[in-house]
């Protein structure tokens, strides 16, 4: 089985299509968890039009999806490219949590629920510029 995996994955048509339905599924579920442990639900409040909250998931998406270039860029194989992207993943739901209960002014989840776009800014602008970090401890 891994075999063939590896024989698909010497074309560079099929290397970029699974990379990509892999990625792309890890996306999913990497938000779910999102999802899980925010007090608000993304994907509602996106669809009332909090900017804030659509701020804040673009952030995790592009984070997610950054650390998942690193990984891919770094490994030779599609399963260390998804435990390394998995690992990185961990770290920005790490840091999420470390950005949410250390700051000690307000709750970012509520504020992000209020749709307060500066807190939703800065939520997108962690997300993106923890993921260049972590990114770059995955290729170690």
């Amino acid at each position: 089985m891994e075999a063939d995996i590896d024989r698909l994955l010497d074309n560079p048509y099929a290397a970029s299509l699974v990379f990509v339905s892999v990625t792309v599924l890890s996306l999913i579920v990497f938000l779910s968890v999102f999802e899980l442990v925010t007090k608000y639900k993304c994907w509602d409040e996106i669809k009332k039009g909090n900017l804030s909250v659509a701020m804040a998931t673009g952030g995790k998406i592009f984070g997610i999806c950054n650390i998942f270039r690193f990984s891919i860029e770094a490994n030779d194989s599609i399963y260390q490219s998804l435990l390394w992207g998995a690992y990185g993943f961990v770290i920005l739901l790490i840091a999420y949590f470390l950005f949410e209960f250390l700051t000690p002014v307000f709750r970012i989840d509520e504020e992000i629920a209020r749709d307060n776009r500066a807190v939703g800014f800065i939520a997108m602008v962690i997300s993106v510029a923890l993921s260049y970090v972590i990114g770059a401890t995955v290729i170690i």
